[in-house]
């Protein structure tokens, strides 16, 4: 980091904090040159993530449409927060490891449906349902059956 003051990169960290908001770290610095002291603040800068709905149109990737699906599959399911809140970081930790800059929300969907399978199998049901739009009570009972064989 170069001074302000002198414009020398030699420069030293003699204090770090995170601001009030936990977004941030706010570091105090000193020069090696001219000795001035400065405050710098760091952040994560990220590039938001882009979704490709079904129907072609993007959005930016929001958590808590996920964590909105999962907990309407799990409802009156003996599934904690805590598991639901594990299964969404997994799954967006998964997603942010792709390191695309667009996915399709189907390949999300099978994200959760692969996590909700091995949490819950009524919940993984409920939550096919909706996602995959089931018409008529035969593709709801092939599903069943499928998670029935495995």
């Amino acid at each position: 980091m170069r001074c302000p003051f002198c414009n020398c990169d030699n420069t030293r960290v003699i204090d770090s904090r995170p601001v009030e908001d936990n977004n941030s770290i706010r570091r105090r610095r000193v020069c090696d040159k001219c000795d001035n002291r400065f405050t710098t603040y760091e952040k994560v800068d990220t590039i938001p993530l882009i979704v490709i709905k079904k129907d072609n149109n993007r959005e930016t990737f929001d958590r808590s449409k996920i964590e909105a699906g999962v907990l309407r599959a799990c409802h009156k399911r003996p599934v904690s927060v805590d598991q639901i809140n594990a299964l969404v970081d997994r799954v967006e930790t998964e997603i942010f490891n792709t390191e695309l800059k667009e996915i399709q929300s189907r390949v999300i969907g099978e994200m959760v449906m692969d996590y909700l399978k091995e949490l819950d199998a009524v919940a993984y049901v409920r939550f096919a349902s909706v996602y995959r739009e089931f018409k008529d009570i035969n593709t709801f009972m092939d599903e069943l059956a499928k998670v029935l064989n495995r």
